[in-house]
């Protein structure tokens, strides 16, 4: 794998140490864990959906936990009665596992489902009203600011 020196950002920028240390967790990554498989698709302009394949897991067995700018998704599979059946061959996988998610500022879960096998976790980025564009009125030398009134259809049919 390739690994990427950050130094010269570090010298010319203020205020990302959050991005930078998410690439450099990024770059840590273990990626030769695949279980369980997932997507993570964009539903909307500011919503998005996490479905991971848990075939056998009970909503008992999952749980969603959000912490900080995080999600985890743990899977743990009570062992079931002993003396049912013999397994000749497990090809489905039984294990736990954990699977996490690092979401962006203003990104939250706003709620999770269990159908068919695949659980789906809903997430949506609703950024707060103060941190919307706006536009800044401009004024002309040292006066007050004005400012102008757009002509609604109403005013001009008048």
């Amino acid at each position: 794998m390739r690994t990427f020196d950050l130094t010269p950002l570090h010298r010319s920028t203020v205020g990302f140490d959050r991005l930078f240390s998410l690439l450099d967790q990024v770059n840590s990554v273990d990626t030769s864990t695949t279980y369980p498989p997932y997507n993570i698709e964009r539903t909307g302009e500011n919503a998005y959906r996490i479905t991971v394949a848990v075939a056998g897991f009970t909503e008992q067995d999952l749980s969603i936990e959000v912490k900080e700018n995080g999600l985890s998704i743990r899977g743990d599979r009570k062992a079931e009665a002993a003396g049912k059946n013999e397994v000749l061959y497990q090809g489905i996988a039984a294990r736990g596992f954990e699977r996490r998610f690092q979401l962006a500022d203003h990104v939250e879960v706003r709620g999770a489902s269990l159908a068919n096998g695949l659980l789906h976790v809903d997430l949506v980025r609703e950024i707060p009203e103060a941190m919307k564009p706006r536009t800044i009125p401009i004024s002309a030398g040292a006066s007050t600011p004005r400012t102008i009134e757009a002509k609604t259809s109403e005013a001009r049919a008048a």
